[in-house]
C-alpha cells in the first residue's frame, strides 16, 4: 500500500524516536511504502533549529536520525505530477493549507493514502470527503489489521 508522509510525521518520528509514528516508519516495510516530496525537505530544513532545540539532540544525532528516516521514504519529483492534478490539488488544499497541496497532488498522482497528523488538515480534507487520508491511530490499525 501506499503511503504519502507529510511533514509533520518526519517531524513527529524526529521528536520521538520511540513513538508510535517512527514504529510505523521503520517497523512496515512489508505492508507499506512511503513516500513524500522535495518540499517536506525544504521545511523539515527550515525548522531545522527549531527540531534541535526541541529534540535537545546534537547537530550530528538529529542529522543521523533524519537521515535514518529519509532512507525509508521514496522521493518523487514534484515535476512529473501533471498541471490537471497539481490544479485539483490547488482546488482542495487552498482553504484548508496551500503549503499542503504538494502531498495533495503527490497522493492523487501515485494513488496513495494521505498519512498526516496535521488536525486542521485531517479534518478539512475529511469535509471534504477526500477519502485516502488517515491519522496516527488509523495507520495503527491498518498495520494491525496487515498483520492478521
Amino acid at each position: 500500500m501506499k503511503i504519502v508522509v507529510d511533514t509533520n510525521i518526519v517531524f513527529s518520528a524526529l521528536l520521538n524516536s520511540n513513538s508510535n509514528i517512527a514504529n510505523i516508519l521503520f517497523n512496515s516495510d512489508e505492508h507499506f511504502e512511503f513516500y513524500s516530496c522535495s518540499y517536506m525537505r525544504y521545511e523539515i530544513q527550515k525548522h531545522w533549529e527549531r527540531l534541535k532545540k526541541i529534540s535537545k539532540l546534537s547537530e550530528q544525532n538529529l542529522q543521523i536520525s533524519y537521515t535514518q528516516i529519509l532512507l525509508k521514504l521514496k522521493f518523487i519529483n514534484e515535476e512529473i505530477i501533471p498541471v490537471e492534478t497539481w490544479l485539483a490539488a490547488e482546488a482542495i488544499a487552498k482553504d484548508i493549507d496551500i503549503d499542503d497541496t504538494d502531498f495533495v497532488a503527490l497522493t492523487k498522482f501515485l494513488k496513495a493514502t494521505l498519512w498526516t497528523g496535521d488536525k486542521v488538515l485531517y479534518n478539512g480534507l475529511s469535509k471534504l470527503k477526500f477519502k485516502k487520508l488517515v491519522n496516527t491511530s488509523e495507520m495503527i490499525e491498518l498495520r494491525a489489521l496487515k498483520n492478521k
